[in-house]
Parts: structure tokens; C-alpha cells; sequence
């Protein structure tokens, strides 16, 4: 057993998982869990069989296309629930829990297959470059074991962390959690982009508390912005015409 690899595998993983827990909770609660679990499946299974396919080759796998590709597709659906959550928000305020409920609408009953993709890119992109670490400490020191045991060690208290975090995900009211998941896909779709594209993000994924922090205080800007515009039409409505108060409401 190599300590050193098992230790520095533990924490370089941790970093991605976080990531990967992160955009399947914020999908399961805000969509349909059983897609999500479902895309989150199906990418832990595609990963397996990558990295029993090509073993130490994954240091050679291209990321940058597969981030580019990743983070445009959650930086589309992270804008359309921020712009969902500042109207909702902006016109209804912030009450009302999510409790069991679906915040998107037209999920249905059916199988959720946006929540699908938008899980299993995240895990796919995630896991990924999990392997890409595990081999290079691993290959590194001739440790691969020790560092497929940090790896794994990690992906099981990160992800029995992020399960347990659902209970309190889901008091959040459930507008705020639209606007807010809607910040989180954003943050990381702007990032992998980005990354993807060749820019050095300052600090490295530390970068993603900051422009998780630029995009929330962004979205609480155009709720005030968009409540104010929708009071002032209400009352230039209401003085022109008195009978359109109730139907306004």
C-alpha cells in the first residue's frame, strides 16, 4: 500500500466528485431522481468500460472537446432555469417548499430523459477525469492499486455525503431552488467551457466558488430588477384602468 498516492488520489478525486454529486442532487431534486440516478448509472457503467478498455491510455484522451461539448450543453439548460426562477420568483415571491414536487415543468410521470443526459454528461465528464488521475498517480509510483482504493474511497464518502444532503436540499422553498440550481449548471457549464476552450481559470477549481458567486448575486440582481419593472406596470396598468387590478392578480 503506497499512503502518499492513496492520500493525494483521495484529495484530487474528492474535487471532481463534488462536482459529479453536486449536479446529479441539484437534477434529481429539481427533475425527476429516476432519471437522474439513471444517467448517473449509465455513465458510471460507460466509465467502467473505458477504463477497462484502454487502461493507462486514458492519460492520451482528449478532455478539452468533451468539456467544451458538456459545458455548452449545461450552460443552455443553467440560463433557461435561471431566467424560469427569476420570473417565477419576480411575480410569485420565494414561498413554497418543493417537498416531493417536480420545480420543472412538464416533467411528468413519464421517464425524464433532459434529466438523463444532463446527469450522465456530468458523471460521464467527471468520472473521466477520475480515471485520468487514478492512472496518472497510479503510473506514476507504480501504485495503481493504492490509488484506485483513494479513488474509490472518496467516490463513497462524497456520494453517501451528497445523498444524505437531499433531506436538506429539499426544504429549500422551491423557486429558490430553481433559481439557484439554475446558478449551479450555469457555473459549471461557464467552467468547462471555458477550460475546454483553453482559458486557466484563476486558482483552478476554486474558480467555481466565485463564478458560482458572480452568477447567484446576478440572478438576485434581475429578481429585484424584474419585480420593480413588473410593480411599476402594474401600477401605470391600475391607473389607467382600475378594472385591470383583479385581473392582473
Amino acid at each position: 500500500m503506497n499512503t502518499p498516492v492513496l492520500i493525494s488520489t483521495f484529495l484530487a478525486v474528492s474535487i471532481e466528485v463534488i462536482e459529479m454529486v453536486a449536479i446529479v442532487v441539484a437534477v434529481g431534486v429539481t427533475r425527476q431522481w429516476r432519471g437522474a440516478l439513471a444517467g448517473t448509472l449509465a455513465g458510471l457503467i460507460v466509465l467502467a468500460v473505458l477504463v477497462a478498455a484502454l487502461g493507462t491510455a486514458l492519460q492520451r484522451v482528449p478532455l478539452s472537446p468533451i468539456r467544451v461539448v458538456v459545458g455548452a450543453l449545461l450552460l443552455t439548460f443553467g440560463l433557461q432555469w435561471v431566467r424560469k426562477g427569476v420570473l417565477s420568483v419576480s411575480r410569485y415571491g420565494w414561498a413554497e417548499g418543493i417537498g416531493e414536487r417536480q420545480v420543472e415543468e412538464g416533467v411528468g410521470s413519464g421517464f425524464d430523459w433532459t434529466g438523463f443526459v444532463l446527469a450522465f454528461r456530468g458523471v460521464s465528464l467527471e468520472g473521466l477525469e477520475v480515471a485520468v488521475i487514478v492512472v496518472a498517480f497510479g503510473a506514476a509510483d507504480h501504485a495503481i492499486g493504492s490509488a484506485a482504493i483513494g479513488a474509490a474511497a472518496s467516490v463513497l464518502l462524497v456520494g453517501a455525503l451528497g445523498a444524505a444532503s437531499y433531506r436538506v436540499v429539499a426544504r429549500i422553498p422551491r423557486r429558490a431552488l430553481q433559481l439557484f440550481v439554475g446558478a449551479l449548471l450555469t457555473t459549471f457549464g461557464t467552467f468547462w467551457a471555458a477550460e475546454g476552450l483553453g482559458a486557466d481559470w484563476p486558482g483552478g477549481d476554486l474558480a467555481l466558488v466565485w463564478l458560482g458567486a458572480f452568477y447567484i448575486a446576478a440572478a438576485l440582481v434581475l429578481v429585484r430588477v424584474v419585480s420593480y419593472w413588473r410593480r411599476g406596470t402594474l401600477r401605470r396598468l391600475r391607473a389607467q384602468n382600475p378594472l385591470t387590478e383583479g385581473a392582473s392578480q
